[in-house]
């Protein structure tokens, strides 16, 4: 009777969250297009059952926006192919719009990698949360904080696997935990396409910039394990990678996501 009773409690507990968003940087169509894939991927395996690829369903639920930036997106798919920030107007400026989304968050807002420049690609915007695509994720993941557990935002490119700070070269106090997911997401990659991405913090492997989503989900919306994934490649497109490479990029991040929710649920046992 014990036994049934902790059975039913178990089932009866919210599942923990992962969310993955891609895209806030409007040029970086890699990213959207990997979201994608990993949603397609998904969806073909409960339509067909796959018993292994719906494991990953049975711990946590998965949270997807697959494009944070969809106007910047559409001018960058239109207008200009490396346009990078949002599409927003502020001050009346008719000549320089838009905010970079990825300076806009409400935690070390403007301290450094940042412009107050309207025409400056890394404008952060006349004050924090100024855009509503950012707003519009701070308020779900304020809402669901309690049972999120990892916050992953897909950019491009460079090969990077980064954790906060990206504000300060100071390294969180749970630094060896968010390495020890890295590390196993790192070698899964390797192990699956080939491809090696460099692992460490935004500031000292990549450089400062505050105000970064990353940063404001691990300090302000206490999800313990945020993530920036640098997607591929390390320069040869650049921006502009093939088409052919979107189903590879899919594949391991899927193989990278699967790990990282497996070494992350041995963290969360050992604590």
């Amino acid at each position: 009777m014990g036994a049934e009773i902790q059975r039913q409690s178990i089932q009866a507990s919210p599942k923990r969250g992962i969310w993955i968003d891609a895209g806030i940087h409007a040029r970086e169509w890699l990213a959207p297009a990997t979201a994608m894939h990993l949603i397609h991927t998904f969806a073909v395996a409960i339509r067909r059952n796959d018993r292994q690829l719906l494991s990953m369903l049975d711990d946590y639920d998965w949270y997807f926006m697959p494009c944070i930036n969809p106007d910047g997106y559409e001018y960058s798919r239109n207008h200009d192919r490396l346009w990078r920030k949002t599409r927003s107007r502020h001050h009346g400026n008719q000549e320089c719009i838009g905010v970079d989304s990825n300076r806009n968050w409400d935690f070390h807002w403007m301290e450094i990698g940042a412009s107050f420049d309207p025409c400056s690609s890394i404008y952060a915007g006349p004050y924090a949360f100024s855009e509503p695509e950012t707003r519009a994720v701070r308020d779900f993941l304020l809402t669901y904080r309690s049972t999120l557990v990892a916050y992953i935002s897909f950019h491009s490119y460079g090969q990077f696997l980064l954790h906060p700070w990206g504000y300060t070269s100071d390294l969180p106090e749970d630094h060896e935990k968010l390495m020890f997911v890295l590390d196993h997401v790192a070698a899964v990659i390797q192990s699956t396409t080939g491809k090696q991405y460099t692992r460490g913090s935004s500031t000292n492997v990549l450089y400062e910039a505050a105000g970064g989503s990353d940063d404001w989900a691990k300090a302000v919306a206490g999800i313990p394990f945020s993530f920036t994934f640098e997607l591929r490649d390390h320069g040869l497109h650049g921006f502009l990678v093939p088409e052919d490479e979107i189903e590879e990029s899919g594949r391991e991040m899927f193989a990278a996501l699967n790990e990282l929710q497996s070494a992350i649920s041995v963290l969360r046992k050992i604590q």
